[in-house]
Order: C-alpha cells, then structure tokens, then sequence
C-alpha cells in the first residue's frame, strides 16, 4: 500500500497491481481482498485508475476461482484487468463484459494484426511486447484509429530478457513458471557462453568457453527511457508504464515523479532531459540503464553481463588504504559527495562490501576519507546504492501528496441562513461527478462584525493536506450572518469527505448492472466448474516438426503422418523444393513464434506457394492475417499460443489443431480435452525434443563478438553454475532461441496420451538434423505401432533407451509429470 501511495502522491494517472491470486508476480507483497478494496477506495478518490493484473495462465481446475475473482473485481471499481491467457479473457467477456480487459505483455502482441485481433476480442488495450522498436509502433498507428484499441509501452524499469509469456526457463529448471507469476530469474544468473561443433545429432560438442560474453550474459540493463521521452509521447501510445512492483516507495515516489514533471513539460513544449533527473533515476536504482530496443539498441548497449544487480552511481575510486583505521581513502570523480546516512558498495575485481556513512565527509583536494567495516583494495570503485537525500525527497513528496481533483462549488444560503454548496468534481478523462452538502445548522445573525463574502470563500479554499483543490467558487451570500471558524472549517470538511465518496461511488457498477454480472457468474459457473466426461481413447497423428528439407526427407520415410516444416530461411523456392520432398505427407509451414512486421510483410504472399497443406502460428494475430490473405488455408496452433485451459482452446476457433503448452501436466491434459466438446480442435502434444526454454532479440553471440560472429555452422550453448548445458541457436532474424538442457521424451507415457484423447503427438527435431529426424520418428514409428499389444511395456522402455541415446543432455517427463507452480 505504501508504495501505492507513493504512486499517487507523485502524479500517476493509473496504477497497476496485483492481488494474491493469479497475478503475474507471486512472490510480491501482493493485495488481498480486503485491502485490494481500500487500494481502489484511496486511488479512486484521488482520481486515480487501479488495474489489476489477472495475467497468469491457469489451469481448469481454476476457473471457477477465476470467474468468483472477476467478480469481485468489477464489485469494487476497477478499472481494468490484465489478462495473458485467452481462456481468462473469454471468461472475461462473458461475465463482466463492461469491465475493460487490457492486453497484458505476456500475451506477445508485436504487430498490427495483433492489434486487430484483441479489438476483436473486445479487448481495449495493448501493452505491446517490450521487444518493439518505435518505428514498428509507428506503423500500428493506422490500425489504432481504425479500431479504438490503445497501445501501452514500458518506460522504465526491470526489462525481462525474453518475450514475455514465451520464457519457460525458471519452469524447465526448478518447476516455478513466470506464466504462473513464480518466476526465479533465472536470467540473472551465471552463464558460460560456448562454442564448438554440431554433432550428426544436431548436439553441441567440443564446447569452448567464449572470451568476453561476462558473467551474466543474459542479464539486461534496466530500461529508462527518459532521455528520449519526447520522441516515445509521439508515437500512437496512449499509456507509459513504469514497472514498480517489488520495489521501494522511494523508488515508486521518486521514478514517478520526475516521468510526471518531464510528461508535463513535454505538454508544455519545455522538456529538456535534467542532469539532477537522471542521476536521481540512477540512484533510485539501476543495473546500468538503456534506452532499449524501443530506440532499436541491441547487444552490448542492452546487456549488463558484469552484474545482474544494484550498481547505484560511482563517485569515486579507492586510492590508499590504512589498516590500522579502518579507512579508505577516495578520489571523487565529480562533484557527487557522500553524505550522511548514505549506503555505499566498494567494488573490487577481489569482492564487494557495502557500508553506512555516518556524518558527512569533508572534501579536501578531491578527496575524502571513510570509515570501512572491510579492506578496500586501492582502485575499487566506490558507489552510492542508497541515497538518503533521496529518500528525504521522496518522503516528503508522498507527506505532501498531490492536489490533482478540481471541485468547482456554487454556495447559496437557505431562508433560515443555512449553507448549501453544491459542487462539480472534475477529473482529467473521467465523468464530471456531482455533490451537494447542507450545513447541519443555519448561520446566525451577526451581532457586530457579520461575516464578509470574501471570509468564507478563504476558508472554503483551506484545501491543504487534502487531494482537492477549488476551482470556481461562487457564493450567493445574503450578508449579515456570522459563524465560527471551526463551522465553515467543518462544513468544508463535510464537502470533501462527500467528493471523496462520490468519487469513490461513480467508479463502481450500478446496483442493476452488478446483479447482472451475478446472473451472469451463476449461468457459467455449471458449465465451467464441470469435469466433463470420459475421453475417447485415439490413434494420434506422428507430426515431426523440422527445419531442413533434408529432415523432412528423413522424417517421411520414417513414417511421419505430418510434417511441421520451419525453415531457416524462407523463400518460395525453398517452400516448393520442401513440398516436393515431402510429397504425398501434408506439410504445414511454421511461423516463428514471434512473427513481426517484416516477418509478416515477406511471409503472406507466400502463402498461394503450390504444396502447403496449413500453416502453424504461434502469435495472436497470425491466424487473421493468414485468413484474410488465404481463406481457405488450415491453420495449426502452436505451442506459443499457451492453451492450458479449454477455454483457451474453444476461443482458437476454425484451427484444425492446437499444440498445448509444454507446462501442463498429463493431468491437466486429461481434464482439458475431456472438457472439450465434439467439433473442437485437435489437441497435440510434443512428446520428443528440445523444449525452448526462451526465444529473445538479444544474440549472445552476437553481444559478446560483435555481429556477425560467425554464428553459422556453429553449435552455441550456455552453462549454468551446475555445469548444466542449454542449447542456443540463432535465427535469421539474429533472434536467439535458448533451449532446455535436458530434452523432453514421453515414449513410455504414450498410452496415457492415447487414453486422455489427445489427437496427436510430435516430434521436434528443429536444429537436431536430418539424422535425428529421421530415427526419432522411426521410434515413435513403432512405439505407436506397439500401444496396446502384448510386450507394450518392453516395447517402449526400449524404444526410450535408444531416444534417450540420441538425446542432448539425456531424457526427462518432469513438466508432464508434475507440471508447474
């Protein structure tokens, strides 16, 4: 709550935040019910929107939660929620179909097709992935006038080192997913950047460390883009996003603050970037801070590989030490000093320790002296990670709050001399709201000194400690008549505890539209909380999902019923040579999980290419573009599309099948298609392969070699601190793909897959070669062949010894098994 305040206090038009269930970071002092409630209370009456963020995926088994949940929401007065799963959003829109629905960033919207489908989800925001640059914004501007739909953008904070919603690395290493809000950042870890050579598996081996990738290659800057704010308010954005969460009410204050003054000059035509804004930005805190990909920085200017932490700002460099008093001395390198109470880290290549100051350090000749808990190594850089000015300044912007709801009054009095103002409160894109309040007593008659018209317009205007202000005051006063200070003190006090519920009222549903929603909640409660019935037990198609032609040779003659055909390179030519090879086999073309505009642009005339059978998408969008181009053509959901619930899979209408994500459970398998009714999609599951644990705009190559690094031909990878080996390969988009280290293999689970209705299963041979194609679906060949005969079980752990030989750093059933957090 206080970092809320902090918010409001320092000019947030809206904040956004999360309740304790299905909010998209968990482990955050998250709201509960209860004081959700009295957050949207205090922000509301202070002219503030509360969105609150409904932005995980869930399970089945959690939609009832989840509809009792949006309910209450709309009760109490939000303004919008934020939503990634599509079975969340149609849940949405059937219940509280006047509550807005924002876009969340996980649900990777990165193109104007995007844009059109959520509009057509009903949808009326977007928060666009962070990955975009202000050109591709740009660009949406005609598809936002055409659609009412607005765009959201991150200003500053933490950013994410994937595409959000697409990163399952915290899931594939210890189960917490950050599609469940339990992400363990696992990106600001250590990593060993590798090179060596593909084996006829497609695995990396001879692995190299590469010299100059940093500790934390995968750790990115933080994003701040103040120094070009006047080019970011230009682009067809209507909202700016500061990430706050997990962070300080000085940091909230004092972040907010200065994106309020720098918004409020650019309105005013006098924004020029402040030296004292930036370093207070830094102070608050930063891991070295980047205008990011939005001014199209990559690499270097993106990554912080040194550290994955606070760095604050460097003053100074250590350059003697005294053993016997504890004391460092230190040469300033700019006019920044030290003060007291400040937090200070000395960093050395030999370790870091942190220290309080105590006083303020006198400066002679450039120097200072500190007292220290630890030996400094003379040239160990000296920086203040905790400002205690900083903190003062924040405080006191938060004690003093921010006068931002006009009232504009008309006070009359009544026969027996009774006051009556009524008021309008105005706010800034919201309803007028209107007031009235009567004295509980009539002024009397003056004795001596009556009281003058322009006395009581000075204690009416008293509006200090408040969030109100007056604006137009007119008063209709007979004269004559005398009361105390404390009357019209207490009078003014009635008008504003009035304003502040009439605020608060105007943001809720009306009595008839919320028992609306209540019979709404009551209709869809049956049919969501239901279990469905007995699947029918099915032969599954074999897909093999390939990037080479050469592959997809290997694949058909091995027995695939379908191949997933997703080339490296995609031209016309390679598409018919491809169609060719695979022959009577359909062959449907993959799309890139993140299909951008130049993507896009080059991809759709393609698609009348002789020989494809359907297309595959991943993004939202996708599917209308291909449509509108070609409507006749089968689509194919990939896995990117997250379906974890029914919901989301009946909202994917015309696919001819959906690949669930590789997050659920066999259980959750089970519940899903037996909830599904006749006519849906095909639900498909990858049962061998390297799961993508992270797709990215960054190339570790790339940032640690300079582009181009010789990136072809090579075998990349990744070690963590447990000597655990993820594969990396880029793409021509120099996008980087990062998969698990240990590879997915549900042979032996196959039979449960036949009996839970699943009505296909793949394999993903993508970057593993034509050999490994090849073989893997020969084994899946004759496991599918064996499913239900005599010897099945001998059968299959078999068939699993020789995927597990064939494998990249062994076999594992964890997520199917378990699932995840």
């Amino acid at each position: 709550m206080e970092a809320l305040v902090a918010a409001v206090a320092a000019g947030a038009d809206a904040v956004y935040l999360g309740g304790t269930r299905f909010s998209a970071r968990r482990y955050a002092a998250n709201f509960d019910d209860a004081a959700l409630k009295e957050a949207v209370d205090y922000a509301h009456a202070r002219g503030v929107a509360v969105h609150v963020t409904l932005n995980t995926l869930v399970h089945d088994t959690e939609l009832p939660a989840v509809a009792a949940y949006l309910l209450f929401l709309y009760e109490i007065g939000v303004d919008a929620v934020l939503v990634q799963d599509a079975g969340v959003l149609a849940l949405a829109r059937r219940i509280v179909p006047d509550l807005p629905v924002h876009a969340s960033t996980q649900m990777t919207v990165t193109s104007a097709e995007g844009v059109r489908w959520a509009a057509a989800q009903g949808i009326g925001r977007v928060v666009l992935a962070r990955a975009l640059g202000l050109e591709e914004i740009e660009g949406m501007r005609p598809v936002v006038k055409e659609t009412g739909v607005e765009l959201e953008v991150f200003l500053h904070g933490a950013l994410c080192y994937a595409y959000s919603g697409q990163c399952l690395l915290s899931s594939l290493i210890g189960g917490r997913s950050g599609n469940r809000g339990a992400c363990a950042q696992p990106c600001r870890k250590p990593y060993t950047l590798l090179r060596g050579a593909p084996d006829r598996y497609g695995r990396p081996t001879d692995l190299r460390p590469v010299r100059g990738a940093g500790p934390y290659p995968l750790s990115t800057k933080d994003l701040c883009l103040y120094p070009i704010l006047d080019r970011v308010v230009r682009a067809p954005v209507a909202s700016l996003k500061i990430e706050g969460r997990m962070k300080s009410p000085t940091y909230v204050a004092t972040v907010t603050g200065i994106y309020r003054r720098a918004m409020d000059a650019i309105s005013e035509g006098r924004f020029v970037p402040s030296a004292q804004d930036t370093l207070d930005l830094a102070l608050a805190f930063t891991r070295g801070f980047t205008t990011g990909y939005l001014s199209g920085v990559r690499h270097r200017d993106l990554i912080g590989p040194e550290r994955p932490d606070n760095r604050g700002v460097a003053v100074g460099k250590v350059t003697a030490f005294s053993h016997s008093l504890m004391e460092a001395t230190v040469a300033l390198d700019g006019p920044l000093v030290p003060g007291n109470g400040d937090g200070l880290a000395v960093t050395s290549p030999e370790g870091s320790f942190g220290l309080v100051v105590r006083g303020t350090p006198r400066v002679r000749d450039g120097l200072i002296r500190l007292r220290t808990p630890e030996t400094a190594a003379v040239g160990a850089v000296v920086s203040i990670t905790r400002s205690a000015s900083l903190e003062e300044r924040a405080a006191e912007t938060i004690r003093l709050g921010r006068q931002a709801v006009r009232i504009d009054a008309e006070m009359r009095w009544e026969e027996d001399g009774t006051p009556v103002i009524e008021a309008v409160c105005t706010l800034p894109r919201r309803a007028a709201v209107r007031v009235q309040v009567r004295a509980p007593t009539p002024m009397g008659p003056a004795r001596t000194r009556p009281l003058a018209a322009a006395d009581i317009a000075d204690h009416l205007r008293k509006s200090g400690g408040t969030q109100f202000f007056i604006g137009d005051l007119a008063l209709h006063y007979p004269g004559g008549l005398f009361a105390p200070p404390s009357y019209l003190n207490a009078l003014r006090r009635s008008l504003f505890e009035a304003a502040e519920e009439a605020l608060r009222a105007a943001a809720r549903p009306s009595p008839d539209a919320l028992d609306a929603a209540r019979r709404r909640y009551e209709e869809a409660l049956p049919e969501i909380a239901a279990e469905g019935g007995r699947p029918l037990p099915v032969t599954p198609t074999l897909s093999v999902y390939t990037d080479t032609v050469e592959g997809i040779g290997t694949a058909g003659a091995a027995g695939a019923d379908r191949i997933y055909f997703e080339p490296v390179e995609c031209t016309g030519e390679i598409l018919s040579h491809a169609a060719k090879t695979a022959g009577r086999i359909p062959l449907v073309w993959v799309w890139p999980g993140i299909a951008r505009r130049s993507f896009l642009d080059a991809a759709l005339p393609l698609l009348d290419t002789p020989g494809i059978a359907g297309v595959m998408v991943s993004g939202h969008g996708c599917a209308g573009a291909v449509r509108e181009r070609s409507p006749s053509m089968p689509l194919f959901g990939g896995a990117g599309l997250n379906v974890w619930n029914h919901l989301a899979a009946l909202s994917h209408t015309g696919f001819t099948a959906l690949t669930l994500s590789p997050e659920v459970s066999g259980a959750d398998i089970r519940g899903l298609v037996a909830r599904l009714p006749p006519g849906s999609p095909a639900m498909e599951v990858v049962v061998q392969g390297t799961t993508e644990a992270m797709v990215t705009e960054d190339c570790p190559p790339a940032t640690a070699l300079g582009c181009p690094a010789g990136c072809s031909g090579d075998a990349w990878a990744l070690r963590d601190g447990r000597g655990r080996i993820f594969p990396v390969r880029t793409d021509r988009e120099c996008r980087a793909h990062i998969g698990n280290a240990v590879e997915t293999c549900l042979i032996d689970h196959l039979p449960a897959i036949f009996a839970a209705g699943v009505g296909g299963v793949a394999v993903d041979a993508r970057g593993r070669g034509a050999a490994y194609a090849g073989e893997i679906t020969a084994i899946y060949r004759e496991a599918l062949s064996g499913i239900g005969r005599a010897g099945e079980g001998a059968l299959l752990s078999r068939l699993k010894e020789e995927a597990k030989k064939r494998s990249l750093g062994g076999i594992t059933a964890s997520s199917y098994l378990r699932g995840t957090e």
